[in-house]
């Protein structure tokens, strides 16, 4: 998947997750749980975008690692909705389904990305002599 894609992705999950947080309704739960919802799942588009304008390995690699806990973070809380039956399981479902395969990505290009970085410090030359 592209990044243009993956970036488009983030960002329709997260316009999906603050529409169905703000289908709550209102209560004490309900209203700490649609902010952290809005938070995570936003956070998963804005700092995958980031991830895409990192300036080195090591700062792509920060960024994803944040990305895949903000998505993680989502799965919990869509979880969360449903075992507390806040919303009707069929409803929450798919956006479920969504941010474990979000993170599933993430975690996957985390690893790739830092398998390669350990490549490119392989390569870098001959190790000093420490004689």
């Amino acid at each position: 998947m592209y990044p243009e894609e993956l970036r488009g992705r983030a960002r329709q999950f997260a316009h999906r997750c603050v529409k169905l947080a703000l289908a709550l309704p209102s209560s004490p739960l309900n209203n700490h749980v649609r902010g952290q919802l809005i938070r995570c799942s936003t956070s998963v588009a804005s700092n995958y975008r980031a991830t895409c304008l990192a300036q080195s390995k090591a700062h792509f690699v920060s960024k994803l690692s944040i990305v895949t806990e903000e998505a993680d973070e989502s799965a919990f809380w869509l979880e969360f909705i449903i075992e507390e039956n806040l919303l009707d399981k069929p409803r929450v479902a798919p956006l479920l389904k969504e941010a474990e395969e979000l993170t599933k990505i993430f975690v996957s290009s985390r690893k790739t990305a830092k398998d390669r970085s350990s490549e490119f410090r392989a390569d870098s030359g001959p190790e000093p002599n420490n004689q």
